[in-house]
């Protein structure tokens, strides 16, 4: 164990031993210790976010509540001990890693805090505990499989006259082997693994780019706070639903597409602006932008079947479907900041609705048509 030596005050020393890893901190409190006396205050603290150096290393409006956590002997000050906790405890790695997930800041809220505080929190301040570990490659991968899937279908229609495979029709879409296999019709329906891998087909490049840049953009930041496994239920929950609702009240369509899955997505960041309301920032804004878009989609789906009397050939009771299913689910599975006695119950009914509906869907499936 090396020993270094920081100044405790204007006229003495203090002797403080450093394991190597607290070389690195030390750094770093040097760079706050703008006075080199040992100790940051809270006027130090920002005078630096301030200043025309910041590099974001403590968000501004974090500071206050930061000297307040973990000044450990309420002197006023962080002390070099003091601010080794904070660096290495969950807020300080959350901290290192706020400029790396600068880009999906006030969309969706983040885990649980570990150092519970009430009234000193400001809107938005856990909005930068987002993080890359484990690396969000759940949307990436089904993403992949769904491009990989329509190339494949694209080559074999392509080569049709060279090879034994001749691809088939259906309405106006001409698909090819992977479809064959995998997409959601009426005729087929007693084939149950159609119910989910109807979103692996697309039926033209523009279709598979919407879904699949959605998904990406919208999808990735829910791993990185909920994780992967959290983002995946809501995502094929609204494939099933997809299908199912189509099936119920469009039961002569064939569907193809992930537009279930995607919608639930959509509808899963409104989950977390609904339980989360107090603790984001710009939440009025964010839940108005998603309503708008929900509000244009199915308005000229609308709009085009029974005023102008179009058949635009999209599955909108599938959209519709995803999303019920997206906002029921992601209530109930997504994580909140600040958990209520309301928010529990709100809970325990969106699953039990969603566990209703998909019963009462699957029984007509099975007995009616």
């Amino acid at each position: 164990m090396s020993q270094q030596s920081i100044k405790g005050g204007p006229n003495h020393a203090t002797s403080i031993p450093l394991r190597s890893v607290e070389h690195h901190w030390l750094t770093i409190f040097k760079k706050y210790d703008a006075d080199n006396d040992g100790k940051i205050s809270v006027r130090e603290l920002y005078n630096q976010v301030n200043g025309p150096n910041f590099t974001n290393d403590i968000p501004k409006h974090a500071v206050q509540n930061i000297v307040k956590q973990f000044d450990v002997n309420s002197d006023g000050f962080i002390d070099f001990d003091e601010f080794v906790i904070l660096m290495e405890s969950d807020i300080g790695r959350r901290l290192i890693n706020r400029t790396l997930n600068r880009y999906i800041k006030h969309t969706v809220v983040p885990r649980k805090r570990k150092i519970q505080t009430h009234r000193d929190i400001t809107d938005g301040e856990y909005e930068d505990e987002y993080t890359c570990s484990p690396p969000p490659i759940c949307m990436l991968l089904v993403s992949t499989i769904e491009i990989a899937f329509f190339l494949y279908d694209l080559y074999s229609l392509l080569f049709s006259s060279k090879s034994k495979y001749a691809g088939f029709t259906d309405g106006p879409f001409r698909f090819g082997p992977v479809a064959e296999l995998t997409l959601y019709t009426p005729s087929k329906r007693s084939e149950i693994w159609r119910f989910f891998t109807y979103m692996f087909v697309h039926a033209n490049f523009f279709h598979l780019f919407v879904n699949v840049t959605v998904q990406l953009l919208l999808g990735i930041p829910l791993e990185m706070v909920h994780h992967w496994w959290r983002v995946l239920i809501i995502y094929l929950a609204g494939v099933l639903a997809g299908s199912l609702g189509t099936s119920v009240f469009d039961p002569t369509t064939s569907l193809v597409g992930a537009s279930g899955g995607v919608y639930a997505i959509i509808t899963a960041h409104l989950s977390t602006i609904i339980l989360n309301w107090s603790e984001m920032e710009h939440a009025g804004w964010q839940l108005t932008i998603f309503l708008i878009l929900m509000v244009v989609d199915f308005g000229q789906f609308i709009y085009y079947r029974y005023f102008l009397q179009v058949d635009l050939r999209i599955g909108y009771e599938a959209h519709l479907a995803g999303a019920v299913a997206g906002l029921l689910v992601g209530v109930y599975v997504l994580r909140n900041l600040e958990v209520h006695s309301w928010e529990k119950v709100l809970k325990w009914i969106c699953f039990a609705l969603y566990i209703v509906l998909t019963a009462l869907a699957v029984f007509y499936n099975i007995f009616y048509l």
